[in-house]
Order: C-alpha cells, then sequence, then structure tokens
C-alpha cells in the first residue's frame, strides 16, 4: 500500500490482482484503492484512471485508530484473530451530543481460501490497517464539505470480517480463521457507549459498500443502544445489491451470496421472518432487508453502479469474447445495445425499490452516474463539481431528509442525461 499523498490526490491505482480479489469497495486510506477480495472472481483490468482531477483534494484531518480495548474477551477479532478497530473524532459545539458512524467497505470472502487470504490485507486483520485515516466527505470536520455533519462525534468502522458484520463463530469449525463480525458490532457498540454514544440525542449509521449493507443489516438493532428519545437513521452508499443474472442468463451473484452466508453462519443476523420464508442467503439483499426495517432508511445508490455492472451484470467469466471489456470500464464506449442492457439493469433497480419508494420515513437519491460509493469524498458528497439531482448535492439530499426539512425521494433521469455526473474511466492510465 502506498502512503496517503496530501497534495494533488490519486483517487484510484491499479489493481493487485494476485494479492487480492473482487470486492465491492474496500476503501484504504492510502490512495483509496479498490481491493478486490473474493477468489470467486478475479480483475483482469489493471488501469484505473483518475476520475477527478485533484483539484478538491482530501484535507490532512488525520485520525488515529483505536483497537478494542476489551477485543480478545468479547471475542471481536478480525479473521486472523487481531483486535477490530476503529477511528474516532471527537464532536464539538452543536455536534457535541451527535454521532455518525460510518462503515468501511470491502467486499466477502465466500471459501476459506479467499478469507485466508483476505487475513492477510487491512480487510481481515488489523495488523495491517493504516494508524491513520483521512475523514472526508460525510465524515469530514470542515462545514463548507459538510454543511449538517460536520461538528457531529465521527466514528468510521474498520472492516475485517468479510461478513459485513454478520459472522458468527460457531460457523468457524476449525478452519484457523474467525467468523466474528457480529461480535465485533456488539464489542463496538458497548464501546462507543462508553465515549458517548449513550447520551446521543441524534444518530446516523452510515456504510459504503459491503459497509452499507452492512447499515441495513444492524439498522434496527442500531436504536436500541441509545437514549429510547433519540432520533435515530441509517444511510446506505452503494449498498443495495441486486439479486440479478448476468448477461449469460446466470445467477452468479446469488450463488457467491450463497457461499458467503452459509460459510460465516450468516443467517443468525438476518431477519427471522425472512429466513423461514426463504433460503438465507436471499435474505442478504437489500431488496428482502428494507421490508422489514423500522428506522427510517436513507439509500445513496448510482443507477449504473460500476462494481455491479462489472461483477453482477457482466463478470469476466461472463465475457469470454471480451466484447464488454470497453463497456464495463467506460460507459462512454457501450454500443448502443450494450446501453440497452445497462437501462434494463437501472430499471431492475428501480423495480426493487419501488414499494421503498411508499415509504414516507425513507429517502433516496439514485443518480445515474457509472460510480459507486460516494459518500465519502467530498467531490461527489458535497462540493461545486458533486453530482446533483434537481440542484441538490447527495449531502444537501441527507440533511434534508435527516432533519425533515424536505421528502427526498431523488431518482435521476436515465443515463446519460445528467452532466454532473463523475462516470469513472478504467480505461485510461
Amino acid at each position: 500500500m502506498a502512503n496517503q499523498s496530501l497534495g494533488a490526490l490519486t483517487w484510484w491505482r491499479k489493481w493487485a490482482k494476485k494479492n487480492w480479489a473482487i470486492a465491492a469497495v474496500g476503501f484504504s486510506v492510502a490512495i483509496f484503492i479498490f481491493p478486490l477480495i473474493s477468489n470467486s472472481w478475479r480483475g483482469d483490468d489493471s488501469n484505473v484512471s483518475q476520475p477527478f482531477d485533484g483539484s478538491h483534494s482530501i484535507d490532512a484531518n488525520l485520525v488515529d485508530l483505536t483497537l478494542l480495548h476489551n477485543a480478545k474477551d468479547r471475542g471481536a477479532l478480525c479473521l486472523d484473530g487481531s483486535p477490530a478497530g476503529y477511528h474516532f473524532q471527537k464532536g464539538f459545539g452543536s455536534g457535541s451530543n451527535n454521532w455518525l458512524l460510518h462503515i468501511e467497505g470491502g467486499g466477502w470472502c465466500d471459501t476459506i481460501s479467499s478469507c485466508s487470504s483476505r487475513s492477510l490485507n487491512p480487510l481481515g486483520s488489523s495488523k495491517y490497517m493504516e494508524r491513520q485515516v483521512p475523514f472526508s466527505g460525510i465524515l469530514s470536520h470542515d462545514p463548507a464539505q459538510n454543511p449538517d455533519f460536520f461538528s457531529w462525534n465521527k466514528v468510521k468502522i474498520r472492516y475485517c470480517d468479510g461478513a459485513s458484520f454478520a459472522g458468527h463463530p460457531e460457523s468457524e469449525n476449525g478452519t484457523g480463521l474467525f467468523f466474528r463480525g457480529q461480535l465485533i458490532w456488539e464489542a463496538l457498540m458497548d464501546e462507543l457507549l462508553s465515549l458517548g454514544l449513550s447520551s446521543a440525542k441524534q444518530a446516523l449509521l452510515s456504510g459504503c459498500s459491503a459497509g452499507g449493507l452492512a447499515s441495513l443489516i444492524h439498522c434496527d438493532d442500531f436504536p436500541t443502544f441509545l437514549p429510547k428519545d433519540a432520533t435515530v437513521k441509517c444511510l446506505s452508499d452503494a449498498g443495495f445489491f441486486l439479486d440479478e443474472k448476468d448477461v449469460l442468463g446466470n445467477q452468479v451473484f446469488g450463488s457467491f451470496y450463497r457461499d458467503v452466508v452459509q460459510l460465516q453462519g450468516v443467517a443468525k443476523s438476518l431477519h427471522k421472518d425472512c429466513v423461514a420464508r426463504m433460503e438465507p442467503h436471499k435474505c442478504l439483499f437489500p431488496r428482502e432487508i428494507i421490508k422489514n426495517i423500522k428506522t427510517p432508511v436513507f439509500l445513496v445508490n448510482p443507477a449504473y453502479d460500476f462494481w455491479q455492472i462489472q461483477n453482477i451484470l457482466v463478470p469476466d467469466a461472463s465475457d469470454p469474447h471480451h466484447s464488454w471489456q470497453n463497456c464495463r470500464l467506460n460507459i462512454h464506449k457501450c454500443n448502443p445495445s450494450q446501453i440497452a442492457t445497462l437501462q434494463g439493469f437501472r430499471s431492475s433497480l428501480l423495480e426493487a425499490l419501488s414499494e421503498f419508494q411508499k415509504n414516507k420515513e425513507g429517502g433516496m437519491f439514485i443518480n445515474s452516474c457509472f460510480v459507486h460509493c460516494q459518500t465519502w469524498m467530498p467531490d461527489t458528497w458535497h462540493s461545486p463539481k458533486s453530482p446533483r439531482i434537481n440542484k441538490k448535492t447527495i449531502a444537501e439530499s441527507v440533511g434534508d431528509w435527516f432533519f425533515n426539512r424536505n421528502k427526498v425521494k431523488q431518482i435521476d433521469c436515465p443515463y446519460p442525461c445528467n452532466p454532473t455526473c463523475h462516470n469513472l474511466d478504467f480505461t485510461r492510465g
């Protein structure tokens, strides 16, 4: 891992294919690479572009890593048995009693082999975690970058269990690995309570990608730790993964989730009613999760999520002749037939959200960008260059929803209608 550059920010770098397998974007501090985590899929695309010009770089707001103090006693351990960790920045002023938690993304592991490989990097071991990370975007303390939450107590929860904080130790079975995601979540909540979360007046549980999925899984559990009169809500950024077939008609991603659930005993963390009426792995998909969530939820998701396009709709194995190669790396290079397929994928997302749109307490910002997570970067969260729907940034939309200033159900027009999008281009070196 490279060290962080505090000058012009290099947003993405080449993917290390031999050391990492596909993940749902594990954001590391250094230059926020996309770690590739599951041996089920491997990325063949080595070049990643710099999607932004770096003129609005992440500030030097570095926050230290804290390892859970009672991790060993609580069994709150990463895949390799090292203690789980988090980064905490104390709130100030009007935000002193308000809390924002953000769960790091990083995909999942579905086999003993892929989890073992993962235990040798920051997404499976605190031994390899950066000791400081920058807080930017939704975690920023700069009111110009984060107008509604800048003064809040903020926590970045490091992700090192490989199952969206939903694994259980009963499934370890002498593997030499530690499936402790649920225990990490519980121990972390208790430690944050001792730091002041127990007196929270307002709280937002958020997460990106696999962390966004975790924020949905634990959304209704989160308020149980807080005062009964606290305002508590949840946000999932790029965590609404679809149970869709790939371009060859295969249910590749559903099979992958089935293996994750079986390997780590994830069903115990999923809604009981759902697990009782369908295969447990189907209950890991957000479409099913949000049917049972009672806590108010906001969904931030691109309609053309590049990670889902590259790994659910057109995984490498489903494109043997590389006819999708350019399109899956740069949406501007898709031919009319491919665009039609992508529009179908967008339609599937909107169909999956149709019931949620009727939820009076729910909010959403579904833009037409070729990107993945958007809340942790200043350029996509809130800046003069940020993506907008109806002239509102993601930060403004989330703030309007959280503070009940407006109802927010922002759904963008289809690609290529929105000129404010930061569409990633993986074909440039």
